[in-house]
């Protein structure tokens, strides 16, 4: 009866494992997966990492196992999708740990296995919310665009504001106070031009062009206090390449930087940040608002001399309590030695690093093709390029998480087109993990979106306020001028 009963039992279980296949080879290469998602380093609360397996198969499974939890999912369309419940649980039980990824394909009658691939699971967890802007790749056509969220523990997508909710024009340069989806402001250009600032409940459009600069505030970054924001001003061109790599080429004929006091209205600068000598540009603060970094590079003859703008890193002291500045600018990237130009520098919260482009010239990276993230040691000053995080193709557009353990930035690497959003690990010690593609419940998703993600950003929770309520403000309020401090 004993062996009897064994027999029962282990038919009972080799029954129950109904979807077990006879593997005919074992194969020492991992599959090639789309998006790429091999050995990757996620954090516990992200959606599931769906794929498709871009060799033909008759039929196909994915193992993804850690401790005691297990997922087996059948390929359906060409796709695993993921259940969304076993891969919260799988994830949570990974975390600190990692998760095995077995495929599985049956070809011309033959089941094959291939080698595993990783998933390392963080410790630390994500913000859970982005925002960006979608547009058309062109930069020309402004009839759809807007300020969308994407909720990263799911798919849902929402729109903060719409261009169709204000008159078709232009939405851009999107900023939030240390990630608060409470505290951000934006720029609408063309019809009902201004700022549109949002402190909880309160919001303001600002009018912000003044006699004594040249153009409307732009490209901002907000003070940690969210008591000032600072900004460029620039008079910006556009032209297109007819035979060159890089298809569009924007530059500006001058450039200042300046600071906005939000409580006041007003506007402070000093003179090393405010001078026709020099274009100044991408000013941003350091966590503790003592520091604000901006790009600079001496005045040339525009379009003339375009190619040979570089635009150096410098820093210059910042008194949040007197609005004044120092008098020293000290200089983290030399482009005069250095030989490239930098744009958009990002400090990590906790103070310890700086992320910034380079490219060849100019400060519009994200349509130079050479355009690679860097990252400065802020203790020592040493800077060294990400490589594994670069591409053959655009990398720019970053920003940290709240925590500083991931950065999301834009990439044009998979067609050269449309800028697509990447999230990747850094560790305490500034070493960065493989990237992954901000994941889609559809794997097919991006060759069919014919939108750019513009200047992606974490935030830590929602975005509240309605997006009719911003257009309607933006209509019907003739605004708040900013004035010049003297």
């Amino acid at each position: 009866m004993n062996r009897n009963y064994k027999y029962i039992v282990l038919l009972a279980l080799f029954m129950s494992c109904s979807d077990s296949v006879q593997i005919n080879n074992k194969l020492s290469e991992k599959p090639v997966i789309n998006p790429d998602y091999t050995d990757v380093t996620v954090p516990a609360n992200i959606a599931p990492l769906n794929f498709s397996l871009t060799t033909p198969y008759e039929d196909a499974r994915a193992v993804l196992s850690s401790a005691d939890q297990k997922i087996e999912v059948k390929a359906k369309g060409g796709q695993f999708v993921i259940p969304a419940s076993k891969w919260k649980k799988l994830l949570q039980a990974a975390s600190g740990n990692t998760v095995d990824v077995t495929v599985q394909a049956k070809d011309k009658g033959q089941w094959v296995e291939y080698a595993p691939f990783k998933l390392y699971v963080a410790t630390e967890p994500v913000d859970p919310y982005i925002a960006y802007r979608l547009i058309a790749p062109g930069y020309t056509l402004w009839n759809k665009m807007g300020l969308y969220q994407r909720n990263l523990e799911n798919y849902t997508e929402t729109a903060i504001i719409e261009n169709k909710m204000s008159g078709r024009n232009c939405v851009n340069c999107h900023s939030f106070c240390m990630q608060n989806p409470d505290k951000m402001l934006f720029h609408m250009r063309e019809t009902y031009p201004g700022t549109i600032l949002i402190d909880g409940d309160k919001i303001e459009k600002l009018n912000t062009k003044t006699e004594q600069t040249i153009s409307s505030l732009v490209y901002p970054s907000w003070h940690p206090s969210g008591k000032y924001v600072a900004f460029s001003v620039n008079n910006t061109k556009q032209g297109f390449h007819m035979n060159d790599r890089n298809r569009i080429e924007v530059f500006d004929e001058a450039s200042d930087v300046v600071v906005y006091d939000v409580e006041k209205h007003e506007i402070v600068t000093t003179g090393k940040l405010f001078s026709k000598e020099a274009f100044e540009t991408f000013p941003t603060f350091s966590p503790d608002g003592k520091t604000l970094y901006f790009c600079t590079a001496g005045a040339r003859p525009i379009p003339k001399e375009f190619s040979e703008i570089k635009y150096s890193l410098c820093s210059i002291a910042f008194d949040p309590d007197t609005r004044s500045f120092g008098s020293v600018v000290d200089t983290l990237y030399n482009a005069n030695t250095a030989g490239q130009s930098v744009s958009f520098p990002r400090v990590s919260p906790d103070g310890k690093h700086l992320m910034y482009t380079v490219s060849g010239y100019g400060n519009f990276s994200i349509w130079h093709k050479d355009a690679d993230l860097y990252m400065a040691d802020l203790s020592t000053g040493e800077s060294v390029p990400l490589d594994i995080l670069n591409s053959d193709d655009v990398e720019s557009y970053h920003s940290w998480s709240s925590n500083s353990r991931w950065v999301i930035f834009s990439s044009r690497r998979i067609d050269g087109l449309y800028t697509r959003p990447y999230i990747a690990y850094i560790g305490e010690d500034g070493k960065a993990c493989k990237p992954f593609l901000l994941p889609q419940k559809d794997t097919e998703f991006y060759d069919r979106f014919m939108m750019s993600y513009n200047i992606p950003e974490f935030i830590t929770g929602k975005v509240k306020v309605g997006g009719r309520v911003l257009g309607l403000k933006a209509k019907e309020d003739k605004g708040i001028d900013v004035k010049f401090a003297k």
